[in-house]
């Protein structure tokens, strides 16, 4: 167990391996209640959320969740990226990471003003109220249906109201492991039980270690590590959640202005010979010379070698061969498509 945001947080039950090997191959389940939970309620809470957030809810519905940032509005930079459930009309659940959850609950807030144009509505941390478990896997729904059916059922993407007994929650199609799942809120009152009822039909309970290198392989970002001060949507080649034609939000202007000039560095994935790991800081080179650095890197159990994120100049393109340097020696490293691995 370990610090994590504020949170204890195991890293691992039995091994980093193991666990990971479960996700990839059955099915896992992380209590990741570390993240925060904003309940956003009210007359005006979609115009606060459009106004603050950068994807565009309007493409989506009640009954559907989306991936979305919120940006710096100086230099553009992710202060956070963010999963909205929208749970009914009026009615969000906006889910920051572990050690953001003010931050943002303190934008949304103070973004009210004009976009809200005066009407009710709330912003409420639940998160000391509930519990949030993660079951990832090829084999996740299969395992979860006979205990919570609805939440087996739901769609990729899409949130519904779940009961278990006398607890009631939600689960949506997501989570932060490149494999199928379903994430679950539950009341904190009532998660002991779901969790016993989760272990009970097979599904492996798994740390913090394998769900940062399932994420890796799966080339997803990390919040302080390829997204955080100084590192834009568009550096972190999440350009997609920008939605320039929704109308203003934080960080517009500048972002809009970035991709107009062109993005003077981006996030790419290396693979490198051998079991050694890279990691974060390390200097990527081309030519013997430093050009990028490393944001995350770790060794693969998919694919038995290792893998890392950078961020380098935009010319460094798929296929260039780079090196890494690890304390004075150089990894050989190629860059290569994202994700690292999938099924």
């Amino acid at each position: 167990m370990v610090e994590f945001g504020g949170w204890d947080m195991p890293i691992q039950y039995t091994s980093v391996l193991e666990e990971h090997r479960a996700c990839r191959t059955a099915a896992a389940v992380f209590d990741v209640s570390h993240l925060g939970s904003l309940r956003v309620q009210g007359p005006g809470s979609h115009a606060r959320l459009q106004a603050a957030l950068t994807n565009d809810l309007d493409r989506i519905a009640p009954g559907r969740a989306q991936y979305t940032h919120l940006c710096d509005p100086d230099d553009g930079h992710v202060v956070d990226d963010i999963i909205v459930w929208w749970l009914d009309a009026d009615d969000y659940l906006v889910m920051p990471n572990a050690s953001n959850t003010d931050r943002i609950a303190e934008a949304l807030g103070a973004g009210a003003g004009a976009a809200v144009e005066g009407r009710a509505g709330s912003v409420v941390d639940v998160t000391a109220t509930r519990v949030v478990l993660a079951v990832q896997g090829p084999q996740a729904r299969a395992r979860l249906e006979p205990v919570l059916p609805a939440a087996a059922a739901v769609p990729r993407f899409g949130v519904a109201p779940v009961t278990f007994g006398a607890v009631e929650g939600y689960a949506a199609g997501t989570g932060y492991t490149g494999e199928d799942g379903v994430e679950l809120h539950v009341p904190a009152a009532g998660a002991r039980a779901v969790w016993d009822a989760v272990l009970a039909a097979g599904i492996v309970p798994a740390g913090l270690g394998c769900r940062d290198t399932l994420r890796l392989e799966a080339g997803l970002p990390l919040h302080g590590h390829e997204l955080g001060p100084g590192i834009t949507p568009l550096q972190a080649g999440l350009a997609w959640v920008v939605r320039f034609d929704k109308g203003d939000f934080r960080g517009r202007d500048v972002l809009l202005a970035e991709r107009e000039r062109g993005v003077a560095r981006r996030l790419v994935g290396i693979a490198t010979e051998g079991r050694q790991p890279a990691r974060q800081g390390s200097a990527v080179l081309v030519d013997g010379t430093a050009v990028g650095e490393v944001t995350s890197g770790n060794f693969s159990p998919m694919l038995g070698h290792g893998i890392a994120l950078a961020l380098v100049p935009p010319q460094v393109a798929v296929g260039a061969a780079v090196g890494i340097d690890v304390r004075g020696r150089t990894l050989a490293g190629e860059v290569v498509t994202l994700p690292f691995w999938s099924r």
